[in-house]
């Protein structure tokens, strides 16, 4: 399935333990599309920072934004469709990714990476995170979700997709595959 054979970068987006990997996953299947997970993109210093507790500095987070955008540009430069896992918590965050389109304009919002919000409130992403440390399954300790919470600001001018984050994985993906491609005509594969 893909709106054109341009290539497009959907970014799933949201505070850690929202479900970006699970339903970034997911969706990329439905497509027959890449998965990327920005967390896979962070340099040990960051991780190790998380690890301890230590919220992530601009300085830390500005780089590995770069790179991701980097990457996402060599995707849409091949005509590639590419699902994106990323916090993408501050709109000028947001504004280095919506760059990987070579056409986009700095605030005009209309892009090839479009981006997806996971939301659900703090008491069930807490629990989600506190379940995932007990597994031993991931870097981002509880301690950290307040301020991830105190940096996500979203402008309405922006068009981001807002989607429930409790409800069922499935029904997640069928509400985002709705809400980007009921415009679209639609096929079988992502470019």
């Amino acid at each position: 399935m893909s709106f054109d054979h341009k290539g497009r970068v959907i970014v799933i987006m949201g505070v850690s333990g929202s479900g970006k990997s699970t339903i970034g996953g997911m969706f990329a299947k439905v497509l027959t599309c890449s998965f990327l997970d920005a967390d896979d993109f962070h340099p040990l210093s960051n991780k190790g920072k998380m690890r301890q507790g230590i919220p992530l500095s601009e300085e830390d987070r500005i780089p590995w934004l770069e790179m991701l955008r980097d990457v996402l540009k060599e995707n849409l430069v091949g005509r590639k469709t590419v699902i994106l896992g990323c916090s993408a918590l501050q709109k000028h965050y947001r504004e280095i990714l919506r760059s990987a389109d070579a056409a986009y304009v700095h605030g005009s919002y209309a892009s090839r990476v479009q981006f997806v919000l996971l939301d659900a409130q703090a008491e069930v992403i807490a629990g989600r995170l506190e379940k995932r440390a007990a597994e031993g399954k991931h870097f981002m300790p509880v301690t950290l979700l307040q301020s991830q919470l105190d940096l996500l600001h979203i402008d309405d001018a922006e068009g981001i997709f807002k989607v429930d984050a409790t409800l069922s994985p499935q029904a997640i993906v069928s509400t985002i595959q709705a809400l980007l491609f009921s415009e679209q005509p639609m096929d079988k594969q992502c470019f």
